[in-house]
């Protein structure tokens, strides 16, 4: 793929609709293919110190092309950016820089960044112009797609935010390159997750395809542009997550808990490998309730093996809270309505519904079953096996 011709996925959002442009190069011409859909307008580029330092000089040579000259606000890299004291710190840079509402904020990190600036452009002279960089496998393939924004509370991740459209993204897959191989992970774990939603098809070419995703060669953009599109398809038809949209959180339930369990420290856990652990845990928990085969959920986890991500909750370093901890962070997530706890569960590979009413006792049994702590403290006892009779989630 040359970067005369990346692919392009349109997210179909009528008079609100963007397209994902995808291919390699498109960093030195990001000013041109921003000036065709919004001329004339100046930029605040949102970004990490990171990032900045491996590809800020070849954006800003790509923008100031098309004549574009951006204010750059560099933010300290990792999850805990996304806090309230760093939004302040973007809102006030863009407001200093004389930035107008039909201006541009542009998202240029992984899925921090992208969060973090689209909530700013969200609220910053009550909706800004918004543009998607996305330097991060993961937020090419996930969080620069659909318009979701936020900053995480200390009561939980992503708590804080709006629905937010950007106007394009633009996924240069020649910056992950640089990507270190545990963040490139941690992406792939999002790539997985289409195929385990609705597109078994997908994830059977993964299991055959993934180490040519990660060498580079055109599987990877191939893989890239399949994600996008399924994220697509789903945004379209459910843009602010009142139905099917939620199935795109397979995982995340079980993996912002982990990720609220660790103080959000990408030292022990990232984004990414909780949404691994957590859709491990999503299918063998369908096992556990009697509604998938248990030999889907061992192909989940041999995969993830495979691939190098972490896949159980001894697999990240350190002590966690106990089960009943836990389970307070679940049900504090977002996907919890009136509080009953909704889940992300699965019939098959590829069959992945929404479970509301989930009892919390099931829960806080299988984390127990699940946790280290808890396995440990229990020496030379069996894992109760699911009686035949367990309520199902509707």
């Amino acid at each position: 793929m040359s970067a005369d011709q990346p692919v392009t996925v349109e997210v179909g959002l009528g008079d609100r609709a963007y397209d994902i442009l995808i291919g390699s190069g498109l960093l030195s011409r990001a000013g041109t293919e921003i000036s065709r859909r919004l001329p004339g307008t100046r930029a605040a580029v949102i970004t990490d110190a990171n990032v900045a330092a491996a590809h800020l000089d070849a954006l800003k040579d790509g923008l100031e092309k098309s004549d574009i000259q951006p204010a750059v606000i560099t933010l300290p890299p990792g999850e805990k950016t996304k806090s309230f004291a760093h939004l302040e710190e973007v809102v006030d840079g863009v407001l200093a820089a004389r930035l107008e509402r039909g201006d541009i904020v542009i998202a240029f990190g992984g899925g921090v960044i992208g969060d973090l600036a689209g909530f700013a452009a969200g609220i910053v002279r009550r909706g800004m112009n918004f543009v998607q960089i996305p330097t991060s496998l993961l937020a090419q393939v996930d969080s620069s797609v659909g318009g979701k924004t936020g900053i995480n509370s200390a009561r939980g991740k992503n708590l804080v935010g709006v629905f937010h459209q950007p106007k394009l993204v633009l996924a240069d897959t020649e910056v992950l390159d640089t990507l270190p191989i545990r963040e490139f992970r941690a992406g792939y774990a999002e790539l997985a997750k289409y195929g385990l939603i609705d597109r078994p098809a997908f994830f059977a070419w993964l299991e055959e395809n993934w180490a040519r995703v990660f060498a580079g060669g055109p599987e990877r953009a191939q893989a890239i542009a399949e994600a996008c599109r399924a994220k697509a398809d789903v945004v379209a038809r459910d843009e602010f997550e009142t139905g099917d949209r939620a199935l795109l959180n397979l995982g995340h339930t079980f993996g912002h808990a982990l990720e609220a369990a660790t103080q959000y420290g990408g030292t022990r856990l990232v984004h990414g490998e909780g949404v691994a652990i957590g859709m491990a845990l999503a299918h063998r928990f369908s096992s556990r309730l009697n509604l998938a085969s248990p030999d889907d959920a061992a192909r989940v986890e041999a995969h993830l093996r495979a691939v190098g991500l972490p896949w159980r909750m001894a697999d990240i370093p350190g002590d966690l809270p106990d089960a009943e901890a836990l389970l307070s962070f679940i049900a504090q997530d977002k996907k919890v309505s009136r509080g009953a706890l909704t889940f992300i569960l699965t019939r098959g590979i590829g069959q992945a519904f929404i479970a509301k009413d989930v009892p919390a006792s099931e829960v806080l049994s299988f984390l127990k079953e699940s946790h280290p702590g808890e396995q440990e403290s229990r020496p030379g006892q069996q894992k109760s096996r699911p009686s035949q009779q367990k309520s199902r989630p509707r």
